[in-house]
């Protein structure tokens, strides 16, 4: 991951450069055509060829309905169980099975290769685009050419909008079939393009990295995400537990930004740590984290180190519980 992070230093640093060295500032807002200049500019010397930039970003406009989603979006005020019933339904638990049972051997052979159960994948699936039925409306290009224009989060956007045209200039795609959120996450696992550039696959070895529309490309680009993030094959994400007596604070992550203290089951259990049906954890030295997603008085997990790989495609306890849930309902339940 250091790898990944390195790179997108140096490409904040280069657009800063490139602001800098043209006639509009970074911190200016300009009109949409100058600014469409040092984006031409920047993608040019990122070596994207003339012909793709010019394509892509041609009669262009910005889509306003993109700036108020960027400006509304929702408070969370979700408990817990009302987001586990929004994301882990008996229907989707239906329907991933089935989808299980339907790509058995293709995701046996990616699970082999890559590392990462099926069950993970499928689930990851299920939660970013109800197992590719929702996968965004919005064009790629237009949506991060609006937030790139923008003065919120102009130098994530840019670089975002320049890695676009990167994906578009390899051949994977083209700017119109690249379709995606409003924030410019895209295909059936909401890929932002930066994570498209490090962890896509072409699976299917048909000179795409196809994440719309080529299931194969799609689960084994999850799960190099997942594999080059740190998954442990030997591991699952982790589990509810029941905290019987008080437990030192300092012991206990509330965020997931913090989770960063571990201790064995075999000390959790000393602590008065339960499994969710009352009876004993597992006598074993592997390291877990005790995790309080909404508070003292909601429930808690026991968690390992997988559980913080998942944080890294989505930095949310609640996101991770529920990836982790719903894969072991397709597989157990």
């Amino acid at each position: 991951m250091l790898r990944f992070k390195i790179i997108n230093f140096f490409k904040i640093i280069a657009i800063f450069t490139i602001f800098n060295s043209s006639s509009l500032q970074a911190d200016e807002q300009g009109t949409l055509n100058e600014w469409l200049i040092n984006v031409k500019n920047l993608a040019l010397d990122e070596g994207i060829s003339l012909e793709t930039v010019n394509n892509s970003l041609i009669d262009i406009e910005l889509n306003n309905r993109v700036l108020e989603l960027d400006r509304s979006q929702p408070e969370f005020t979700l408990t817990l169980d009302e987001y586990l019933s929004n994301t882990t339904p008996r229907s989707r638990l239906i329907k991933g099975k089935k989808l299980y049972k339907e790509n058995y051997e293709l995701l046996k052979n990616i699970s082999s290769k890559y590392g990462v159960q099926s069950r993970f994948l499928l689930a990851l699936w299920g939660i970013e685009t109800s197992f590719g039925q929702f996968t965004g409306s919005f064009n790629v290009i237009r949506s991060l050419t609006t937030l790139s224009y923008d003065m919120r989060r102009r130098v994530f956007f840019t670089r975002e909008l320049i890695n676009a045209l990167k994906i578009i200039d390899e051949g994977h795609t083209n700017s119109h079939d690249m379709m995606g959120s409003w924030a410019g996450a895209m295909g059936q696992n909401q890929f932002m393009p930066s994570s498209f550039l490090n962890f896509a696959v072409d699976y299917n070895n048909d000179g795409k990295k196809d994440i719309w529309n080529t299931l194969p490309d799609v689960f084994a680009s999850s799960a190099n995400y997942l594999n080059l993030s740190g998954w442990d094959r030997e591991l699952t994400w982790g589990r509810e537990v029941i905290v019987t007596r008080e437990i030192n604070e300092e012991l206990i992550s509330r965020s997931a930004r913090k989770i960063d203290v571990s201790k064995s089951l075999r000390e959790w259990s000393e602590l008065g740590i339960l499994k969710a049906d009352m009876s004993s954890l597992p006598d074993k030295d592997l390291q877990a984290y005790l995790i309080y997603p909404e508070g003292d008085d909601g429930r808690k997990y026991l968690v390992y180190e997988n559980f913080k790989v998942i944080m890294q495609w989505n930095r949310s306890l609640f996101f991770g519980i529920s990836v982790g849930t719903l894969a072991d309902m397709i597989e157990y339940y």
